[in-house]
């Protein structure tokens, strides 16, 4: 049953690409990030204790630009997995769960204002606009401060956050990582950027 599953779905996926805008996923595309997806999931039961797998899939593959988002964060480092389940809108959220910040999201600064800024050695992109262009979102100080709870992340790097109004206004921008078992917030020019800082961001399926 399932290899005919994938039969059917792969036929479903060729015909859609014809006429594709490039956030849909090849059928060879589909199963490798369902298959890790499904890997990373089993082995990390403690993320999303209660969730079940097969109602997780079953939201995936109807939900195929979301499927996109989500191999966005795999190609670029991020291991999304499930961290939880909204009632209320019936969606199961994705983070970025990768040990460190995801590796092909970092030396980038925290959105196009700041980018623009810089006269000088400016940094290929930033965390804003590569989340948009994603379609994800960043995690705030509190989601990720959720996902410290569930594992220790950061403890070698840090990440962009999503930053108030009123302190981007005045030029900052946050980050924050993790060390010493603690989880630490910071503050630097939004223009800033580092070989060791990326972020993070979340998907809702």
């Amino acid at each position: 049953m399932y290899i005919a599953h994938f039969k059917m779905k792969r036929i479903f996926m060729t015909k859609k690409n014809k006429n594709s805008n490039n956030k849909e996923l090849s059928a060879e595309k589909f199963e490798e990030l369902l298959k890790a997806l499904k890997t990373r999931f089993e082995k990390n039961m403690n993320r999303h204790k209660g969730i079940k797998w097969a109602k997780v899939q079953s939201k995936l593959e109807a939900n195929t630009e979301k499927l996109w988002s989500l191999y966005e964060m795999e190609r670029t480092g991020g291991e999304p997995d499930v961290v939880g389940f909204e009632k209320k809108s019936g969606e199961y959220i994705f983070y970025d769960c990768s040990a460190e910040s995801p590796k092909g999201r970092r030396s980038i600064c925290y959105d196009r204002e700041a980018l623009e800024s810089r006269k000088e050695h400016k940094p290929k992109n930033n965390a804003v606009d590569m989340a948009a262009a994603m379609g994800i979102e960043l995690l705030t100080e509190k989601q990720y401060r959720e996902l410290q709870k569930l594992g220790e992340f950061d403890t070698k790097t840090s990440s962009w956050v999503k930053t108030p109004a009123e302190i981007r206004k005045l030029g900052g921008a946050l980050f924050c990582d993790r060390r010493y078992d603690n989880v630490f917030v910071y503050h630097n020019g939004a223009e800033s950027y580092y070989g060791s800082r990326g972020f993070r961001g979340l998907v809702r399926v």
